[in-house]
């Protein structure tokens, strides 16, 4: 099976150096170097100019948000989204264990402490089960807060991620969530072009974030942004990104503390360019998923598919292996051939920093991250030719 595996991909790509096929790159057809030049010309590459407004106008458009604000990355998204709410010192915030570092990351940045609760199988993003469990047992209401009762602290948030792009139950966790008044933030760094019933993921919950790194679907090197549909907020998070500067032609004046998190004006008139092709791309890694859908229909090996009412953008199409040592097995071999595939994040609770982190059972995140695999899923695919 590996063979062919291999036959099929050796068929299908787009040689690159080496003849090396890597998990994901990013691809320059469009407008790219033309919006770089313009913005060189104008002089304007830093946090102010003409792209970044229009990268934000764009991101509103794409996603359906009233409003969007540009951020240096998806990490930095995180943690003014969750500064803006008012997490801090003490408080916790409930996610998942099989995210990327970023995701908990953003939270302890500001004092915080994650919960980590347990994943779907199907989804791979957190469990609206594992979340109703665990606030009906284990949370309670003191004057107005949501507190945990093994801890004693406060829970402020709730940050579900769609995991490689495969978007999670939001619509559950998100109902959940307001019955204990908890503000949800949507962690869509990897689903840009995700949809639940044509609703695009990070509109669900109070602010959504996405990511725009190297090897993203959609990528300026670099770089992030928040949407929500709550105006004054976004225009709080939007003041301080800008260093909270209060807006004069020449004083400067900062009335809070604030951050310099704005998107260059150089990487923003990249993800213009790239968001120009987004549909072309996502039309794409569509075709490459159906390919692998029915490569994989026929073997114990189960292709990760999106959930009914939902559609993927099969950022990193992903499989499932039964046994752990068929997965290691594939690992080795597809690497030792130049076809670059890799395992799952460890389980962010097993990493040293977050330890000591309350977790539920994490009995399918422990399962599943023994069995993913990423495969290759560039949009950089010949395919054309029949299998």
């Amino acid at each position: 099976m590996i063979s062919s595996f291999l036959n099929i991909l050796r068929e299908h790509y787009v040689a690159q150096q080496n003849d090396f096929i890597p998990l994901h790159t990013p691809i320059f057809q469009g407008n790219e170097k033309k919006y770089l030049l313009d913005t060189i010309d104008s002089t304007f590459v830093s946090s102010v100019g003409a792209y970044v407004d229009r990268f934000e106008e764009m991101m509103k458009e794409i996603t359906d948000s009233k409003f969007a604000v540009a951020t240096v990355n998806g990490t930095s998204a995180l943690h003014i989204a969750l500064h803006s709410i008012g997490v801090g010192l003490g408080n916790e915030v409930i996610t998942q264990p099989l995210s990327f570092v970023a995701t908990v990351n953003a939270i302890r940045y500001l004092g915080a402490d994650p919960i980590f609760l347990d994943v779907d199988r199907d989804t791979m993003g957190l469990s609206p089960n594992s979340l109703e469990k665990f606030l009906k047992n284990f949370t309670k209401w003191d004057d107005g807060k949501l507190i945990n009762t093994e801890s004693n602290n406060e829970i402020k948030a709730c940050i579900p991620m769609h995991t490689f792009g495969y978007p999670c139950r939001i619509e559950e966790i998100v109902a959940i969530c307001d019955r204990y008044h908890l503000t949800v933030i949507e962690d869509s760094a990897e689903s840009l072009g995700s949809t639940v019933k044509d609703k695009h993921t990070g509109t669900f919950g109070k602010l959504g974030i996405f990511s725009f790194n190297g090897n993203k679907t959609v990528t300026c090197g670099g770089g992030g942004a928040l949407v929500t549909n709550d105006i004054d907020l976004g225009k709080r998070i939007k003041h301080l990104t800008t260093t909270a500067k209060v807006p004069h032609k020449w004083e400067y004046f900062h009335d809070e503390l604030g951050f310099n998190y704005r998107m260059p004006n150089l990487n923003a008139a990249l993800a213009c360019a790239q968001l120009e092709q987004l549909d072309g791309f996502l039309k794409e890694k569509r075709k490459l998923s159906d390919l692998y859908k029915e490569f994989f229909k026929n073997s114990e090996i189960i292709f990760k598919s999106e959930i009914k009412n939902t559609t993927s953008n099969y950022w990193l199409n992903t499989i499932e292996f039964k046994d752990l040592l068929d997965r290691d097995e594939f690992l080795k071999v597809t690497n030792e051939n130049k076809v670059m595939t890799r395992p799952a994040w460890n389980l962010l609770n097993t990493l040293p920093m977050f330890k000591n982190c309350i977790t539920d059972s994490l009995e399918n995140a422990k399962y599943l991250v023994d069995r993913l695999v990423n495969i290759p899923s560039s949009v950089k695919l010949n395919l054309n030719s029949k299998v």
